[in-house]
């Protein structure tokens, strides 16, 4: 995560960065001589992003305990 104190923004901009990976995959894809290696390591990059994405969102609400 970056060092920003703010959570809120953080999390705008790891959302931006997976919105611009998901722009730039799909225009690879959409090249008939797309690079497979730069998209499959853009598609990593982007379940890495979803995974940190998803624990921010669960830090930031709280356990409720039954």
């Amino acid at each position: 995560m970056t060092t920003n104190d703010n959570p809120a923004f953080d999390l705008e901009a790891l959302r931006t960065e997976h919105r611009e990976l998901d722009e730039r995959i799909r225009v690879l894809t959409s090249e008939p001589t797309g690079d497979q290696l730069e998209i499959a390591r853009l598609k990593r990059r982007k379940l890495m992003l979803k995974d940190e994405i998803q624990r921010a969102l669960d830090a930031s609400t709280p356990d409720i305990i039954a």
